[in-house]
């Protein structure tokens, strides 16, 4: 719960709009698994360093002896995915031929190029049709084609996208974190990744982790 209302802070502080799609109470306290919904510009980009294994260490308040706990929480960001995905088609992206048909449907047919042929330059992809009586008309269906192979060819990329990301999840577990926020027996939040550190932890704790996200993705620019 301390991580959701921390994240929950920072998307406020930018402005976005945040909505909990779903949320699983612990079984004694706190919140087992929330997911977040976060519009606004650039979300994605600034959160995505934000995936990996956050390791919290305090006194726990529900411990009657005050004794010191240390926690594991997960963290997945992935960018949302829209059911529609819009195919542009550029002329310049494409080769139309024309070339006389083989099938049936007439003198005219067979006499005049109305068989086409489309390459999509920059995917390799080739479609024909040479059914219809005209160019146009094969022309058209040839489009058609192409947009819902190239639909599926992109569906299929975002699938891979996916996979890759929660194929790179770590386990929960120490020595696996990519932060630490350390608040007994001092106060200390350190980026493993980055090492950038602060002392406050009640300001990060407040959603103010914009110094952080900054020195990761400076971190991945010097590596890239």
């Amino acid at each position: 719960s301390m991580l959701m209302r921390m994240y929950c802070r920072f998307a406020e502080g930018k402005g976005y709009k945040v909505k909990t799609v779903d949320i699983l109470d612990g079984e004694e306290a706190g919140v087992k698994n929330v997911t977040l919904l976060l519009e606004g510009p650039y979300a994605y980009g600034y959160l995505r360093g934000e995936s990996g294994v956050h390791r919290l260490v305090r006194i726990s308040p529900f411990d009657a002896n005050k004794r010191r706990h240390t926690s594991f929480a997960s963290v997945d960001v992935i960018p949302e995915v829209k059911e529609e995905i819009e195919i542009k088609l550029e002329d310049k992206d494409m080769r139309i031929d024309t070339y006389r048909s083989s099938g049936a449907g007439g003198q005219n047919v067979q006499k005049l190029d109305t068989a086409i042929r489309i390459t999509h330059l920059p995917t390799g992809i080739v479609v024909q049709c040479q059914n219809e009586r005209s160019q146009y008309q094969n022309k058209q269906t040839a489009l058609n084609i192409l947009k819902a192979r190239l639909y599926e060819l992109e569906r299929k990329a975002q699938e891979e996208k996916l996979k890759s990301q929660y194929a790179k999840k770590e386990k929960i577990e120490w020595g696996s974190q990519i932060r630490s926020y350390v608040m007994h027996p001092y106060s200390m939040v350190k980026d493993h990744r980055s090492e950038y550190e602060t002392g406050n932890v009640q300001a990060i704790m407040d959603g103010e982790i914009d110094k952080f996200i900054e020195a990761y993705l400076r971190m991945r620019k010097k590596h890239a």
